[in-house]
């Protein structure tokens, strides 16, 4: 199947342009799946399959691994870094004795030699887009965006991002240096920012960077109150994942599975197609460790939703109908609100 061109969107208003959707790289390393099973899959080869389909938007962090995500990245841009944008993300700490503790840094000193690890670990010399992955409530953020526009200077980053951040946050930021996109959860099922964050980033002139956009594998429809996953993914201790939740939440899987049968596509598909719909500004980062959904999750891009159909999503699916908060409360704990 050859799939047709991927249209560019722009992310903010500073010149940064990407393919409308891009690719969430974390899974390769990290969260979902087991060791085993990560092991099987050649990462650079699932890379290059995504390049070649037409994806330019590649985004990693260096808590992902930790650090290994980044270096398969690099592996996989090696040679073919022209037309790549490259996205990473410094701030959360983990901890060696425990990786489920986190932590957060925001220090300039920090910032600064947290660029540098990762522009080895790339093995680039620019960043494209540099985002803040959760903010250091200790660090005024004027001194950590401050630190990231010393780097723009440098030329070691193009442009600036950040990640979970309140509507304050994110203007006191953009007065600090131009913000040219905010990354946060967004799908069907988790609606969290669209009233404030959102709001301000597009008066602004933000973009917006939604990550797990299938809502963490949920609105394929592949995941049923039967699904048992592997030891060590993320999903155990994920309250929309667990017990009558789950089975709450199927619910908006039907509504999805729905709109996705009348139109002959994916409910992923129709998943993604939704999250297009909002703006010209949006570009969702589903990851995969497949090359088949790759072309999957393309796909959306030639789905056209109806007013009909998204006024059925917005009837079946309200802002609220996810049962179960997004996150554990550790993790929901680092979140700027």
């Amino acid at each position: 199947m050859t799939l047709p061109a991927i249209p560019q969107r722009a992310l903010g208003t500073q010149g940064l342009r990407v393919s409308a959707i891009g690719l969430g790289c974390m899974g390769f390393s990290e969260f979902y799946g087991d060791a085993a099973s990560r092991g099987a899959v050649d990462g650079v080869a699932v890379i290059h399959h995504a390049l070649d389909a037409g994806i330019t938007l590649l985004d990693t962090a260096d808590m992902y691994g930790p650090y290994l995500n980044e270096e398969l990245v690099g592996r996989a841009v090696k040679g073919r870094r022209d037309g790549v944008v490259i996205a990473t993300k410094f701030g959360i700490l983990r901890d060696a004795a425990n990786p489920e503790r986190r932590g957060v840094n925001g220090r300039p000193e920090y910032v600064r030699a947290s660029c540098e690890g990762s522009l080895r670990r790339l093995g680039v010399d620019t960043i494209d887009l540099y985002y803040q992955h959760r903010r250091d409530k200790s660090t005024p953020i004027e001194e950590t965006v401050g630190a990231m526009a010393r780097l723009v200077d440098e030329g070691k980053v193009r442009y600036v991002g950040l990640s979970e951040v309140s509507a304050e946050t994110l203007r006191r930021a953009h007065a600090t240096h131009p913000i040219s996109a905010v990354q946060s959860e967004w799908s069907l099922w988790t609606r969290d920012w669209e009233r404030t964050t959102f709001a301000t980033a597009r008066a602004l002139g933000v973009g917006l960077v939604p990550y797990s956009p299938l809502g963490r594998g949920f609105l394929t429809g592949a995941i049923t109150t039967d699904t048992v996953f592997p030891e060590g993914d993320y999903r155990h201790t994920s309250p929309r994942f667990v017990g009558d939740n789950r089975a709450a939440n199927i619910t908006i899987v039907d509504a999805v599975r729905a709109v996705a049968a009348s139109k002959g596509c994916t409910p992923a598909q129709v998943a993604l197609a939704w999250l297009l719909s909002r703006g010209e500004d949006v570009v969702p980062i589903p990851g995969t460790t497949k090359a088949a959904r790759i072309s999957e999750n393309l796909g959306a891009c030639e789905v056209g939703l109806s007013a009909a159909d998204l006024a059925r999503l917005a009837a079946a699916i309200p802002p609220d109908a996810a049962s179960g908060d997004r996150y554990p409360t550790g993790m929901k704990s680092l979140v700027d609100e």
